[in-house]
């Protein structure tokens, strides 16, 4: 038995998970327009084990997600987790955004593809496209979307979601592409990819780790101290 706390502050959504394995045993998540992450990724973790009745020192490895996504979201997770690494003397496994998000998607909507989109300000996107077996069909990319980004891939149906596709919905004007709005990562969705990591003992150099940032940072964010 494993016991796997997951950190996702990637998005607006900050998001907390503690997991047996792959099940998830307690979930903290909140969005904030104001990226108050810095305040609360400790008290959700708090709140995590608080509530699960584990102690943190039995914790027996921390799952970040890597990103792509907001600069200081990844820089705040990856502290934390880096944080809780070397204090606790337990491994660092990181997990890619795009692929959780196109995962947990996956379990709940049947689609030939899956494009899980991150907002990176004006017509801008960090986005990826996944097959049904969570195989990537596309790397990951910084788009500037316009009605022929995704052209290639719309001779099936295309489901995109997260926080960037919103704005993309009027611009891929296609039958074949299909939306979902008010999807953001989520660290409940971090357990089955991660504990796989875990058990494989794949994991990072919590010494030289560094997130996907894809991008330096994201123009028009607000940065906290």
């Amino acid at each position: 038995m494993a016991l796997l706390l997951a950190i996702e502050t990637t998005t607006k959504n900050c998001s907390v998970a503690l997991f047996e394995n792959s099940n998830l045993l307690q979930l903290k998540e909140q969005s904030s327009d104001e990226y108050s992450h810095a305040e609360q990724l400790t008290l959700f973790i708090e709140a995590v084990v608080k509530k699960s009745k584990i102690p943190l020192k039995e914790i027996d490895g921390i799952v970040l997600s890597k990103g792509p996504g907001s600069y200081t979201g990844l820089r705040i997770g990856t502290s934390t987790a880096k944080g809780l690494c070397y204090s606790l003397d337990i491994p660092l496994v990181s997990v890619s955004t795009l692929k959780t998000m196109a995962f947990g998607m996956s379990e709940k909507e049947d689609y030939k593809l899956y494009c899980p989109m991150i907002d990176a300000r004006r017509m801008e996107v960090f986005a990826s496209i996944y097959d049904q077996g969570n195989n990537e069909a596309r790397e990951i990319r910084a788009d500037i979307v316009d009605e022929n980004t995704y052209a290639e891939f719309l001779n099936d149906k295309v489901l995109f979601f997260g926080d960037g596709a919103l704005k993309c919905k009027s611009i891929i004007n296609n039958p074949n592409a299909y939306f979902i709005d008010g999807v953001f990562p989520s660290a409940k969705d971090m357990g089955i990819l991660g504990f796989a990591k875990f058990a494989n003992k794949d994991f990072e150099d919590v010494a030289y780790f560094e997130p996907y940032y894809l991008k330096d940072f994201i123009v028009g964010e607000k940065k906290k101290s």
